[in-house]
């Protein structure tokens, strides 16, 4: 499911970079995708997956702490892009940095980290993480300002 969500998030990433000069109100609809994409998954993997790793797996201690302040970087990125407008100056850098981050967080995840957790984790117990990661995302917020998502973009902010 995770990966399916990385897959998803790399091709709105690659349209936003594909968009070109002067496709504003397209680089605009691409971030609010974006936006909305990022904001779901980090809910799960923050609610869900980090904690019940952390739990079950604590040698993987460092692993979810990095990748909690991965996500910090990402909060207060998506943040700032949802109050910008395509047109501003910074908006395409500040996009660029989110891409970079969060291309750089998936595919250490990918590459690193959720092969230790298929390693030592039983099939039940990835089955039941899975399950939770479902259910939460049905729930989950689709953007920064919703309040399920807002504490942990303040958290983000303030910390």
């Amino acid at each position: 499911m995770l990966k399916d969500d990385h897959k998803q998030i790399r091709k709105v990433f690659r349209d936003f970079q594909a968009a070109g000069d002067g496709a504003a109100v397209r680089k605009g609809k691409l971030v609010d995708t974006m936006i909305q994409l990022l904001t779901q998954h980090t809910y799960i993997e923050n609610e869900v997956m980090y904690p019940r790793v952390r739990a079950l797996l604590p040698d993987l201690e460092d692993d979810v702490l990095e990748s909690y302040e991965e996500h910090h970087v990402a909060d207060v990125l998506v943040m700032e892009l949802s109050a910008m407008k395509a047109t501003d100056e910074r908006f395409d850098a500040k996009t660029t940095v989110l891409i970079e981050n969060v291309e750089h967080h998936m595919d250490e995840e990918e590459q690193d980290w959720f092969p230790k957790v298929r390693a030592g984790l039983g099939r039940k117990q990835l089955q039941e993480i899975g399950e939770e990661m479902v259910a939460a995302k049905k729930k989950a917020p689709k953007k920064p300002s919703q309040p399920s998502a807002l504490k942990k973009t303040v958290d983000a902010v303030l910390s």
